[in-house]
């Protein structure tokens, strides 16, 4: 993500995101909110008025509008967000616009920010200039390949060995379709993670150091119990992801919600749920305040959560938004949407 653009008194003002990546459109789903003031270039149909029979070919024109948002989805396969609002500046003032933000698009955010607002933005412009990791999870005849993502690990292909006669000959053809497959999974990547059980990832590695010695530069190897989404998970939990990451953002999730679950199996330092969280800060117990994604926006719409959280830092606890499209956000969703490692028990 590329900022360039910075006016802001205090936390009024204005901001200007080029998102870069299908990470930064799903930063802006949580930058972005309703009643905020957004510019960008977009296309609108021109006036076309006409006493013709003939129906005319509507034509789309560029223009910069402001919209005031009401509404936005993160259309997360198709690569882009809708915002979607009345237009406040610009041809047609009063109408409804929505505008389709692409990687490129540079958006032009007029608000009153929020603390985490603003760290989110420094975060993803900080990423964006960190190595980006791909995971290969391996055992005989099974491969998964994933991309790390802030959002969570998205699945970029599952590969199996064909069975058959001549178990070297398709073992070495399995091993081919793995190499082939990650020279475009690991395509602008610095890092790549080969992960699995035993010692076929040890042979892989072997294979491709021959196949492709500078992809192979770029890997580092890593024991698990098992692949696919299980084995992906191993890898973040085991820091592999950390290494070559600095301030993993899922990382530190994964590890969070296993002490928060660890936690509540031991009826130890723990508390989730609404009613359980406030009671806790009520004892300036909360060191670290868990809050999922989709929790926070839910309640910042009710207006009744921002004072919640300044009390929470006011007391020096920590605050850890979570995303609910990776697995650990999912948890805390299921646990109430927010909780808190505490500094004692209550």
């Amino acid at each position: 993500m590329r900022v360039t653009k910075r006016s802001l008194k205090g936390r009024e003002g204005e901001i200007a995101i080029t998102p870069e990546t299908l990470d930064d459109l799903w930063h802006l789903k949580y930058i972005i909110e309703k009643g905020d003031l957004v510019f960008a270039l977009t296309k609108r149909k021109a006036d076309t008025s006409s006493d013709k029979l003939r129906p005319e070919k509507v034509e789309k024109k560029n223009v910069r509008l402001g919209i005031r948002v009401e509404d936005l989805e993160f259309h997360r396969f198709s690569n882009r967000l809708r915002i979607h609002g009345v237009i406040e500046h610009g041809m047609d003032s009063g109408s409804y616009h929505t505008i389709n933000v692409e990687d490129g698009t540079n958006v032009s955010i007029i608000k009153t920010w929020k603390k985490d607002q603003l760290e989110r933005v420094d975060e993803a412009e900080a990423s964006s200039k960190r190595p980006k990791v791909v995971i290969v999870a391996i055992e005989e005849g099974d491969a998964d390949i994933g991309l790390v993502r802030h959002y969570g690990i998205e699945q970029y292909s599952h590969i199996t060995q064909s069975s058959g006669k001549g178990e070297g000959t398709l073992r070495e053809v399995f091993f081919n379709e793995i190499a082939d497959q990650l020279v475009h999974a690991a395509s602008g990547s610095e890092a790549i993670v080969v992960a699995g059980p035993g010692f076929t990832k040890d042979d892989f590695m072997k294979f491709l150091d021959e196949k492709d010695q500078e992809l192979a530069s770029r890997a580092i190897v890593e024991d698990t119990a098992s692949v696919g989404i299980s084995g992906f998970q191993e890898v973040l939990k085991r820091g592999a992801v950390d290494r070559i990451m600095e301030e993993s953002r899922i990382a530190r999730e994964s590890k969070l919600m296993d002490d928060l679950l660890r936690e509540i199996s031991t009826d130890g330092k723990a508390a989730y749920g609404s009613e359980e969280v406030e009671s806790a800060q009520n004892f300036g117990a909360i060191e670290t305040l868990l809050v999922a994604d989709e929790y926070l926006r839910t309640e910042r719409e009710k207006g009744n959560i921002d004072n919640f959280l300044q009390s929470v830092e006011h007391a020096r606890g920590n605050i850890v938004i979570f995303s609910t499209i990776f697995e650990p956000g999912e948890k805390l969703l299921s646990l109430g949407g927010i909780a808190a490692l505490l500094r004692f028990k209550i």
